[in-house]
C-alpha cells in the first residue's frame, strides 16, 4: 500500500441494539499502524441521537441493505431513470408546480413553474445530479426549489459521459444561461445543483468570467467540489450511503471520474475551479453532511471562494450521507430545501 495509507473497518449500528447487529460485546475502537505509516483502524459507531428518528430509521433502512456489485452504464441508467421517476412524481405530490418541457439554446430543459408566481422576473437554471452519466435529480432538485422559493426553474438536460465528455455538460449549460440573458437581468438569474451538479455550477460560472459574460446572482452547490486532481478525505472514508454499502478508497494515481474529463488536464481552471480566479464569483451557498462522499469537497471548495472575497456561506447537516435532500420522508430534507429557497429568493432578484 501506498505510505500513509489506512485500512478502515466502521461497524455501523444502532446503539440500542447492538447485541441485535451479532456485534461481539468484547468489540472496542482500535488503530495500530505499519512501518509505513499504514493504519488499520476499527471502529463501533452508533446509531447518532443527534438527528430525528425519522432519519434514524432511514441511516438503519441503510445500513440493513445488501452491497452492490457494480453494474453496467446502461444497468446504471435503466436503474437511475426508474428511481428518478418515483422521486420525481413524490416531489410533485408535495411541492405543487407546473412544468413545461421545452429546449433552450439548443438544450432540452423542463421549464418549473411555482403554481403562485410573484410579480418579480427571476429564474434558476438547475443541473441534475447522477455522476454526469445519468439524470438523478432533474425534478427533484427542481420541483421543491420552485415552489418553495416560488421562483421559475429551469432545469437542462445537459449530454451525458462518457459520449460527451467535458466540456459538453458545461456548454449546455451556458447555452441555456446565453438563451435566459435574452430574457432576465443577470441579477434576477441564480444557478444550482447537486452532484455532479454542484460541481457544474461552479464550472459554469468559471466559463461564464472567462467569456467575459455577466454572472449570476447567485450560485447553490450542493454536495460537489471544485478539484478533479485529488481526492478528499471523506471519499476515502465514506460511499454514496455513508457507511454502509461498497467503500472504494481511491489510489491516488488512478483518480475517479476519467469517462466525464475525458483528455483534459485535470487542473484546468473550469474542470478544476480551485485553480481558477474566483475573485468576483456571486455569493455562494454550500450545504454537504458529515457523512457525504463530497463532505471534503464541499469545504474546501468553500475556504478557496473566502480566500478569493467571495460571499460564501456553508450549512453542514449532521450525520447523513450524500444528496440526503432526495429523500423527502426526513425532517433534515425540509429544513435544507427551506434553507436553499431562502438563499435564492434573498439573493436573486434583490
Amino acid at each position: 500500500m501506498k505510505t500513509g495509507a489506512f485500512c478502515l473497518l466502521i461497524v455501523f449500528a444502532l446503539s440500542a441494539f447492538l447485541s441485535a447487529q451479532s456485534i461481539p460485546a468484547t468489540q472496542q475502537d482500535s488503530a495500530t499502524f505499519d512501518s509505513d505509516g499504514t493504519a488499520h483502524i476499527t471502529l463501533v459507531i452508533p446509531m447518532p441521537h443527534t438527528i430525528s428518528p425519522e432519519a434514524q430509521k432511514w441511516l438503519d433502512s441503510l445500513a440493513q441493505q445488501k452491497p452492490t456489485p457494480p453494474e453496467s452504464l446502461a444497468d446504471r441508467r435503466a436503474h437511475t431513470d426508474a428511481w428518478r421517476k418515483m422521486d420525481s412524481a413524490e416531489a410533485r405530490k408535495l411541492y405543487p408546480v407546473n412544468i413545461e418541457e421545452t429546449s433552450m439554446g439548443g438544450v432540452r430543459t423542463d421549464v418549473i413553474t411555482p403554481l403562485s408566481t410573484p410579480t418579480s422576473n427571476r429564474v434558476l437554471i438547475n443541473l441534475h445530479g447522477g455522476g454526469f452519466n445519468s439524470d438523478s435529480g432533474s425534478l427533484i432538485e427542481g420541483v421543491p426549489i420552485a415552489n418553495l422559493a416560488k421562483i421559475k426553474v429551469v432545469s437542462v438536460y445537459y449530454r451525458l459521459a462518457p459520449e460527451n465528455p467535458f466540456p459538453a455538460a458545461v456548454d449546455d449549460a451556458v447555452a441555456v444561461y446565453r438563451e435566459l440573458l435574452k430574457t432576465y437581468a443577470p441579477h434576477n438569474i441564480g444557478i444550482y445543483g447537486t452532484s455532479a451538479g454542484a460541481i457544474l455550477t461552479c464550472e459554469v460560472a468559471v466559463r461564464l468570467k472567462q467569456l467575459g459574460l455577466p454572472l449570476p446572482a447567485a450560485l447553490g452547490v450542493f454536495s460537489g467540489h471544485g478539484d478533479f486532481s485529488r481526492v478528499g478525505d471523506s471519499w476515502q472514508l465514506f460511499t454514496l450511503g455513508g457507511f454502509p454499502g461498497m467503500l472504494q478508497p481511491t489510489d491516488p494515481d488512478h483518480l475517479p471520474d476519467g469517462p466525464y474529463i475525458g483528455k483534459t488536464d485535470r487542473k484546468d481552471p473550469v474542470l478544476s475551479p480551485l485553480f481558477a480566479d474566483l475573485r468576483g464569483m456571486p455569493p455562494t451557498l454550500l450545504v454537504t453532511s458529515t457523512r457525504d462522499i463530497l463532505l471534503s469537497g464541499t469545504t474546501i471548495l468553500q475556504r478557496a471562494l473566502l480566500q478569493a472575497g467571495v460571499d460564501a456561506q456553508l450549512v453542514v447537516f449532521e450525520a447523513l450521507p450524500h444528496a440526503f435532500w432526495y429523500h423527502f420522508q426526513v425532517p433534515e430534507t425540509r429544513e435544507a430545501l427551506g434553507l436553499m429557497a431562502k438563499f435564492f429568493d434573498e439573493k436573486v432578484g434583490r
